[in-house]
């Protein structure tokens, strides 16, 4: 049996995406032509995150629509926040939309500890862009990503090139939803974060304590050999799983909120399948 293709949206994940996707009643007067089905459109957009292919390269007998449907669908869809709900509860849904409360609800999400971490994607534009300091002064774009212990994405953030690291893990922890799924309060602090050398300045870490989390961040100019290491692969890992999202390895996009989009749809892409696969042992 061929295995699906990772664009392919089926019955499970269409159930959770549905009900975000805002409703379009059609024009009574000058309807003009059938619009294009939503999960066919959500298909290739989809297939442009996964693949990198350009919207107007987007094969015209897969079905999914034209590039530029595509992208006006997913510009609608990321003015409507179909994305971040896609892991945030929202009043009046489904738990569907909760996908990290299903997460720690199923003893999988693990708040004990958080990493933080930044990447350098390739740019091609944006207002979000700066010059490096890391990477021979050149312009480009940076990825923020928090994760959970086992390295489930909690939010993400994108910036210009030339912000540092260490202003980073504040915004990220005031990015972190409440996220329920277990009898009592929501959780949405971790009880420590973990950064690198990166990360290492003592107004930061006043901050990070003023929030009630505990950071161990390795200081910089001590040897190699902190431990920390075995603990921070997890964010490694999660950027990994971002690239392969070909989209996100170079930021095509002018527009900030779509580039956005595509990295928010690639977190909650990953918190949907690891769900998928604990539902999968446990069925």
């Amino acid at each position: 049996m061929a295995r699906p293709k990772p664009w392919a949206v089926d019955d499970e994940l269409w159930a959770v995406v549905e009900p975000l996707l805002p409703k379009v009643e059609r024009r009574t007067r000058h309807p003009g032509g059938e619009r294009h089905p939503d999960r066919l459109v959500f298909q290739g957009i989809l297939f442009v995150l996964h693949t990198g292919i350009a919207w107007e390269h987007l094969p015209q007998e897969l079905g999914f629509g034209s590039g530029m449907t595509c992208w006006r669908r997913l510009a609608e869809w990321t003015e409507a926040e179909v994305w971040p709900r896609l892991r945030r509860p929202g009043r009046g849904r489904g738990r569907h939309e909760a996908l990290l409360a299903e997460l720690r609800g199923a003893n999988v999400l693990d708040f004990s500890r958080a990493a933080v971490d930044g990447s350098h994607p390739g740019v091609k534009g944006g207002s979000k862009t700066g010059r490096s300091p890391a990477d021979r002064g050149m312009t480009g774009s940076k990825h923020h990503l928090i994760t959970d212990a086992t390295g489930i994405p909690l939010a993400v953030a994108l910036t210009g090139g030339n912000r540092n690291d260490v202003t980073q893990p504040i915004p990220l922890l005031h990015a972190v939803p409440s996220v329920r799924g277990k009898r009592g309060r929501p959780r949405r602090r971790p009880d420590v974060v973990l950064g690198d050398r990166g990360y290492d300045h003592d107004k930061y870490r006043r901050l990070v304590r003023c929030l009630g989390v505990k950071p161990l961040i390795a200081r910089r100019g001590t040897e190699h050999g902190s431990g920390l290491g075995t603990q921070r692969w997890v964010v490694e890992r999660a950027f990994a799983h971002l690239d392969w999202f070909r989209r996100l390895r170079i930021r095509w996009e002018i527009r900030d909120d779509i580039h956005e989009a595509f990295l928010t749809l690639g977190c909650a892409l990953i918190c949907w399948r690891r769900l998928a696969a604990v539902q999968r042992r446990h069925s």
